[in-house]
């Protein structure tokens, strides 16, 4: 739910039968303001006019709406609030780079001219980098069956959030990417289809794909392409959680390597995130899910599992979340919320540190475990630390694409998570203050400069 939403709502208004100032007080009546009225079209006998009003919430919403709905005279024609009206029409848009005014410039940018282009790369692809597009674009493929907090929604329903990726890759770092939503949930089909799109981008951002499909479309797609493939919901969460783990330690002056790590949610985001803890050094993580924690002592039919079981929990503990909790240095959540109890953090060892990161609520509240950590973050924009993913993906692509790398490696990974960090200087760092807002304006930069470094010195930078 929101606060303070403000909602347009078209009336149709009898005048022998209602008037303004009886809707003003019905609409005060019900816990809103009225905040605008617009005439929109007037006539002897009625007048049609938009309200905009501020209610606390939906609920308060349809509160307004019924009551209005149920007044004599009035008839409610249409209703939209500000979320919707920025969406009308879409958010994207393309324009070209040149303004088209005679036959000449025509020439050069379409027929004959062009010919010359196409011939120079087919002889040559690696000049479509400095011919087309290619170079600074991305592609935001999904399947629509993980969106947000949604679930498996309809290919059309997913767009809103695809072209919103896309206008934050634009607003950052600068990326022309594209809102693409595949209606088939088939991983054969859909790895066959971003293959066959993919000579136009320099990179394919994986979104709100479902697990565990996710794990194969993205390993196959970065055996078979030759350009960057990321799954945003796995490693860009990992790479901002790892930034924040890395502050974290800095003020417990706790190294990574000794630490006892829980994480709870053993999917993608929380297998990832496992991922970049090992690829940074920890040795110590013990996953949890909901039968409790992952050892190699047992089989799994989930190969990720298998692999997760192999990778970690060195002394093979068996237990629940809240025995795996005893004596751990750090907790990870990324499963669901108010899963941790107040009595496991203080069975946690000296200075914890506690990432709960199920949304809208979180594994254990921070007002309940304030007193019993010494750094928090969730995925809430509300308390301190968040942990967004809008820290990590337009720095990373942007310097994927600068260095015309062919893959975006666990290097890169961990120099992005490295840059995040440092952008908060250790005379800033507090328990409130491990990760950088998103509007911080040095994050991208630092980031790029660190993954384009990292992608040449890893080898797959083709940069000339």
């Amino acid at each position: 739910m929101r606060s303070n939403m403000h909602i347009i709502i078209r009336l149709e208004i009898e005048k022998a039968k209602a008037n303004i100032g009886q809707i003003a007080t019905l609409i005060h009546a019900n816990d809103a303001d009225l905040v605008a009225i617009d005439v929109k079209k007037e006539t002897p006998e009625k007048t049609i006019r938009d309200i905009t009003i501020k209610v606390n919430d939906e609920p308060g919403q349809l509160k307004v709406i019924k009551a209005l709905n149920d007044s004599d005279g009035v008839y409610v024609k249409h209703i939209s609030d500000r979320t919707f009206l920025v969406h009308l029409g879409g958010k994207i848009d393309i324009k070209p780079k040149l303004d088209l005014k005679n036959r000449e410039q025509l020439s050069h940018v379409y027929t004959p001219e062009v010919a010359r282009v196409c011939n120079a790369i087919n002889a040559n692809p690696l000049l479509a980098y400095n011919l087309t597009i290619k170079s600074n674009s991305v592609a935001v493929v999904s399947d629509g069956t993980a969106v947000l907090g949604l679930g498996e929604i309809s290919p059309e329903a997913a767009m809103p959030v695809m072209e919103g990726k896309a206008m934050l890759f634009k607003r950052f770092a600068d990326i022309n990417a594209y809102p693409i939503c595949l209606d088939t949930t088939d991983k054969d089909e859909i790895i066959r289809t971003i293959k066959a799109i993919s000579p136009g981008f320099g990179g394919i951002n994986l979104e709100d794909i479902g697990s565990p499909q996710c794990f194969e479309i993205e390993e196959t797609l970065k055996q078979e392409l030759d350009i960057p493939v990321f799954h945003d919901d796995q490693h860009g969460t990992a790479i901002v959680v790892l930034a924040g783990i890395l502050n974290a330690l800095k003020l417990t002056k706790k190294s990574l390597k000794d630490c006892k790590i829980v994480v709870c949610g053993v999917g993608a985001a929380g297998i990832a995130i496992t991922k970049m803890l090992i690829a940074a050094g920890a040795e110590n993580i013990i996953g949890v899910d909901k039968e409790g924690s992952i050892t190699r002592d047992h089989q799994y039919d989930n190969k990720m599992w298998e692999w997760y079981a192999n990778h970690t929990n060195p002394e093979k503990v068996d237990a629940s979340l809240s025995e795996a909790m005893t004596n751990a240095d750090i907790f990870i959540g990324v499963s669901r919320g108010d899963i941790l109890k107040e009595e496991d953090l203080k069975n946690m060892a000296k200075d914890p540190i506690v990432f709960a990161l199920a949304n809208p609520i979180p594994e254990i509240s921070p007002d309940i475990a304030r007193d019993h950590v010494r750094v928090m973050a969730t995925g809430r924009s509300d308390y301190p630390n968040q942990v967004n993913n809008l820290l990590c993906f337009p720095g990373i692509f942007r310097g994927a694409l600068d260095a015309r790398a062919s893959s975006i490696n666990e290097q890169m990974k961990v120099a992005a998570a490295e840059a995040i960090a440092a952008t908060i200087g250790s005379d800033e760092l507090s328990g409130d203050y491990i990760i950088p807002g998103v509007f911080n304006e040095k994050v991208v930069e630092r980031v790029r400069e660190a993954v384009v470094q990292a992608a040449v010195d890893s080898g797959v930078s083709r940069k000339i």
